[in-house]
């Protein structure tokens, strides 16, 4: 029977190509698909609609669906269609599309395989990309889908072969040769001695026993990936009952299970040095050449450099690059035409005597990232918007047909953003860098950074497998390089010191991942700098220096998304600085503003509240704003409206690392798993909005240090040509010490990295053994700083759970007697929303009070007084002070007091709106308002909106001019009952109302 590249058949393939173009019409519609509808096989109706493997056979020329329950059996007689569809993160989906040739399959059937393929992909809207696999050679992408490998079996529909299970005949000795780090091929060859040598992995399958012969050139990785095989073997062949050997290149009849292993094949001899190597169809010093294919003929193009103008879009390429062919089809391009380009590359191989060059097939506007890679500064990937309107053609054509089409499939929705992965309630220490010195930061200065400087911070926390901790440098956008690298080196010895334990995390201001801002909870960024280093830069340079100054003019933007993950962010005071979508503060001096955005939520608007308890500032609602407000942003102009969005997550990749002389190589992984990292190497996760270098437990030394510079070459290589910034989060992980908002992008075991000894013997003890991993992982220890004296980790009585459900609200450094305060003054309807109510949440020591009998308000007044040992950290920039129009001084607002006395007008600025200041705004703000002598008026004249608005009043209490049968028909609620809610929630049912 002829191969499916041999020569002796073209006339074959070329007729059963011509036979199929008969049937399509001529006409071309350039407007959309260029494509005849007719030629799409109806057997794919439906094709491509969920994520998951679709496999076809070709059973006498035409295409039928293979069970589930057999994917992954192939035979050596037969030519398949496998459709992998991926659900993106975006909502897409993904089309891979492979035709796999077996040994011994028929021309016809390779042809129609390949025809089918791109009908397929026609169905699909013109989407996919299309692999063409040969048995033997496929691509480490196919092999992924059929974990740990594919052992093809003989037989075959056209040939008439029986297809046998394996447990319905009398066990045969087979031999098979595994090749590769990664992913295993895994072939099967004759049981002989001349077989062996010492560059591969094999695999002796007998009745009873199992062998694995390690050629002494073999390396671990390959030898722990082809016990994955062994264990399928075990499990497929002898259903999980048969011993287990390894045997070693080089050891003789000493070991009982080698002498067992050489007598199977006649006795020990040694095997010769020299051993032929397979090509393995890889041509590194081939020069691309780049062909036109016109009506099956092709003619080569000429050019110096490779550019994308080179395509065009109503035509069909070949890209010859060796070891593969790229067939690129235009957008508006005829079925027919992409039918011949494909047979224009299988003769091209031919012709070249390449049978295991692989063949690629793709369609203008989804080419590959390898394939983007061969030309000169390709242009950024635009979506294509063609690919619905086809897939509507197609169904549209099923129907017709007679087909019961529900519609092709849709993408899934979006995905909602991911929570952060850690637990907030930990113990976090902070550092400033000044020069190559770093400076510790007390705790009501831990949340205050400058934008010129830069910061070490150590966060310990309680994670799934006990007590996990962070390490961070963070760079503000106007740090010193000297500042920055110095940060690095002190970062990388806290690290070492924690015997590497730590997870080391690189940022940039502006660049913070998800898991950063809840840390800090509370956090203020200002301009300029404090480090010596920024000081002296400014001074040299003769730059003017803007860092923020108490008595000086200021505009912070407030963002976040809760009461644990909220920010003020000190930009330029002017008009362009503002945005629609967000609230701001400005001050100068005694005078405060409070700017709400028309697009800001109900959710930044209580924020704006939060960072002003205690401050009677003036609301300004946009497009009412004050003539002093503009003229302190110095002269009104355009801002902008939309959101500041971050960098969105898209859908992981991994890949292999190799790094010597300075030189980065990665290889991808396909469809990994936790099993793809071996401990010997460094694997990086990219998953654009973060980069994680994870490092196994056995790389050597050197490499390790490296790390980091492994991570920034990659993100300078832009390896997904994604545009991925220099400044995205980057992360160093130790094999043993995966956080979770690492691990969640895998299926994780845990206890996989706490076996002993490299990856090939850790594997081999589960599955010679027939044991699970088990954990025999020592606990982490305390980490204790000697940096400062201070414990990273909380004492018992403040130790939480993690829990990282978004609605549960986190306050870290909570003392006992703040709960028992909060549980006597505040109740679900009243309560300020600055602080939590504990009662949602599990106590966190024995000493907590019973929520049942709660303490009595003078203890726990007292209570709270002896607690208040150090403040937390402030939140709004100490010169942020009240209004003129308010009646007393604020000028205390800064000093923390430690008690609480309900009556008194000048009420603390706490740090992160403690329920000090919330007790005592309530009690300043809990009086009626004095209405003697108020007119009231209709609400349909008092709201924002109205066409009628009344004049002459105080726009900023609307409320008051309502008449008392009205507040309460619209209010739900008296007007001293309204008189007592906090501000925030008094302006919040404003607001609903417009009267805000």
């Amino acid at each position: 029977m002829a191969a499916p590249g041999s020569a002796a058949s073209k006339h074959t393939f070329s007729s059963l190509l011509k036979q199929k173009s008969l049937k399509t019409s001529p006409t071309k519609s350039r407007s959309t698909m260029a494509v005849s509808m007719r030629e799409v096989d109806p057997v794919f109706q439906g094709a491509g609609q969920k994520d998951g493997l679709e496999i076809w056979r070709i059973e006498k020329l035409q295409a039928v669906p293979v069970p589930k329950e057999s994917h992954g059996k192939f035979f050596t007689g037969d030519s398949y269609i496998i459709l992998k569809t991926t659900a993106l993160k975006n909502g897409s989906f993904r089309n891979d599309i492979h035709y796999w040739l077996g040994k011994d399959t028929s021309q016809d059937e390779a042809g129609t395989a390949a025809i089918k393929t791109v009908e397929l992909d026609a169905a699909l809207g013109g989407r996919a990309v299309q692999y063409r696999e040969v048995q033997g050679n496929e691509t480490e992408k196919f092999l992924s889908y059929f974990r740990p490998c594919i052992i093809p079996e003989e037989g075959g529909v056209a040939s008439g072969f029986r297809h046998t299970e394996i447990n319905e005949r009398e066990h045969v000795t087979r031999l098979f040769v595994c090749r590769g780090r990664h992913t295993v091929h895994v072939k099967e060859v004759p049981f002989a001695r001349s077989s062996l040598n010492h560059d591969d992995i094999f695999i002796l399958d007998t009745k009873s026993k199992i062998f694995q012969f390690n050629g002494s050139n073999s390396s671990i990785q390959e030898r722990a990936k082809a016990l994955e095989v062994v264990q399928y073997l075990k499990d497929t062949n002898h259903e999980g009952k048969c011993d287990v050997a390894a045997v070693e290149d080089g050891k003789l009849m000493a070991d009982a299970d080698a002498g067992e292993f050489w007598g199977l094949f006649g006795g020990f001899a040694p095997l010769p040095r020299k051993t032929f190597s397979e090509l393995n169809g890889k041509d590194t010093a081939f020069a691309s050449k780049l062909l036109c294919v016109n009506k099956g003929q092709t003619v080569s193009v000429d050019c110096e450099v490779l550019t994308r103008a080179l395509l065009d879009t109503t035509k069909c390429y070949l890209l010859d690059c060796g070891s593969e062919i790229y067939a690129w089809m235009g957008r508006e391009t005829a079925l027919e035409d992409r039918k011949r380009a494909g047979l224009a590359a299988e003769e091209l191989l031919r012709e070249g005597n390449r049978p295991k060059s692989h063949i690629i097939r793709l369609m203008e506007g989804f080419e590959t990232v390898i394939f983007r890679s061969k030309f000169n500064k390709w242009p950024k990937k635009a979506e294509a918007v063609v690919s619905d309107e086809s897939r509507g053609k197609v169904a549209a054509l099923l129907k017709r047909q007679g087909f019961n089409v529900k519609g092709i499939a849709k993408a899934a929705p979006v995905k909602e953003e991911p929570q952060p992965q850690i637990d907030c309630t930990g113990n976090l220490q902070v550092w400033r860098v000044n020069d190559s010195d770093k400076t510790f930061l007390s705790f009501s200065e831990q949340c205050k950074f400058y934008s010129g400087d830069c910061y070490i911070f150590q966060y310990s926390y309680t994670g799934d497998e006990g007590e996990e901790c962070l390490v961070g440098t963070w760079f503000g956008k106007r740090s010193i390089q000297e500042e920055r690298t110095a940060a690095i080196s002190l970062a990388d010895k806290m690290v070492e010191s924690l015997k590497f334990q730590a997870v080391l995390v690189r940022l940039y201001e502006g660049k913070e991942p998800i898991e950063f801002f809840p840390i800090f909870q509370n956090l203020v960024i200002f301009k300029g700098g404090a480090s010596t280093g920024y000081k002296k830069f400014v001074s040299e340079n003769g730059i003017e220096d803007d860092t923020y100054s108490e008595n000086g003019v200021a505009l912070f933007r407030i963002q976040g998304s809760g009461p644990d993950n909220m920010q003020a962010i000190q930009v330029d005071t002017a008009a362009p600085s503002l945005n629609s979508s967000y609230c701001y503060i400005l001050h100068d001096g005694d005078t405060v503003f409070t700017w709400v955005g028309n697009l800001s939520s109900s959710m930044d608007q209580e924020l704006a509240e939060r960072q002003l308890d205690v401050i009677k500032s003036r609301l300004l609602k946009e497009g009412s704003e004050y003539d002093q407000f503009w003229k302190l942003l110095g002269v009104k102009s355009e801002y902008p409206s939309q959101k500041i969005v971050r960098d969105q997550e898209s859908d992981a990749h991994l890949f292999s690392c190799t790094f010597s002389k300075g030189v980065l190589k990665v290889r991808e992984i396909f469809n990994f798993a936790q099993d793809d990292m071996m401990a010997e190497d460094i694997f990086i996760l990219d998953c654009h909005s973060s980069v994680f270098v994870w490092v196994g437990q056995h790389v050597d030394t050197k490499i390790r240090a490296q790390a980091l510079s492994i991570g920034e070459k990659f993100i300078e290589f832009d390896i997904l040509m994604e545009d991925l910034s220099r400044e995205t989060p980057l992360y160093v992980i130790a094999e043993g010490s995966e956080p979770q908002f690492f691990t969640r992008f895998f299926t994780w075991d845990s206890a996989k990295s706490a076996l002993h000894g490299n990856s090939f013997e850790r594997r081999l003890s589960i599955v010679k053994d027939g044991l699970k991993p088990r954990r025999d992982k020592p606990k982490r220890r305390p980490t204790t700083s000697s940096h400062t004296g201070r414990s990273s980790v909380p004492d018992k009585s403040q130790r939480r759970s993690a829990s990282f459900s978004p609605d549960r609200v986190r306050v870290r450094g909570r003392s006992p007697a703040f709960n028992a305060l909060a549980a006597n003054f505040e109740n679900s309807n009243t309560r300020n929303l600055s602080t939590p109510p504990p009662a949602a949440r599990k106590p966190f020591s024995k000493s907590s009070p019973d929520p049942a009998k709660p303490p009595q308000r003078a203890a726990s007044i007292a209570a709270m007084s002896a607690s208040f040992e150090r403040p937390r950290p402030t939140l709004i920039p100490k010169s942020i002070k009240a209004s003129p129009d308010v009646n007393k001084p604020q000028s205390e607002a800064s000093k923390p007091k430690p008690e609480v006395n309900a009556k008194e007008s000048t009420p603390a600025v706490k740090d992160g709106q403690t329920l000090t200041s919330t007790i005592q705004e309530d009690a300043k703000e809990g009086q009626p308002e004095d209405e003697e002598g108020l007119p009231a008026y209709p609400y349909d004249r008092l709201r924002t909106s109205s066409t009628n608005p009344v004049k002459d009043i105080d726009q900023t209490r609307r409320e008051t001019y309502l008449s008392s049968a009205e507040f309460r028909e619209k209010f739900g609620m008296t007007k001293e009952a309204f008189a007592k809610l906090p501000k925030w929630k008094q302006n919040r049912l404003k607001i609903a109302l417009q009267l805000f």
